[in-house]
């Protein structure tokens, strides 16, 4: 490989890390709140379905605004009414996803085994296996359709001298290249 092409895959996979930890982050703060809602739901005798929904629902809007303002804060945000629709709609294919787990283990596999059936075996299901894969199909989802590759430019560094419009025909020095914007490309 030539050696201008490893620190540019160095910076695109230090970029992606920084990402996943972000989205983790989100992630786990909105997982904590789906579990405590779904819970106390459960323990006032909502059905297992729709307190899954709820609970989805309004750790859904937490997570919109987590990655919108700090996972993706660094990405176009001109639209915002079609991010937070497209958001809800794949997070609507993840909760399918989540629920087809707990219907699948409450209902088919509970009508065989009725462990299955219990509030354990709701959350495991329910919470850690359908969770874990909406989670899959939402980091990509997101990344790829809701926060685009449109990149917001850095803010000039403090202490940087500016370049004056009046000395514009004057060459730049040569010692650094032109700093860019840094774009993390879709996968």
């Amino acid at each position: 490989m030539p050696a201008e092409i490893l620190p540019a895959l160095r910076a695109r996979f230090g970029a992606l890390v920084r990402e996943l930890s972000k989205f983790g982050t989100v992630g786990s703060i909105a997982f904590a709140i789906d579990l405590a809602i779904f819970n106390v739901l459960l323990q006032t005798g909502s059905e297992t379905l729709i307190a899954k929904t709820i609970s989805t629902v309004i750790a859904t809007t937490v997570a919109f605004l987590g990655n919108r303002f700090w996972t993706w804060r660094h990405r176009g945000h001109a639209h915002m009414a079609r991010q937070y629709t497209m958001f809800f709609l794949l997070n609507a294919v993840g909760l399918g996803i989540g629920l087809a787990c707990l219907a699948i283990s409450h209902y088919g596999l509970g009508q065989v085994w009725p462990e299955f059936q219990t509030p354990l075996a709701d959350n495991i299901s329910g919470q850690f296996v359908g969770t874990a894969v909406g989670t899959l199909f939402r980091f990509w989802s997101y990344r790829r359709f809701v926060f685009g590759d449109t990149v917001v430019p850095d803010p000039i560094e403090p202490g940087l001298p500016v370049q004056s419009h009046l000395h514009a025909s004057a060459p730049a020095p040569q010692s650094a290249p032109p700093s860019t914007p840094r774009a993390v490309p879709r996968m």
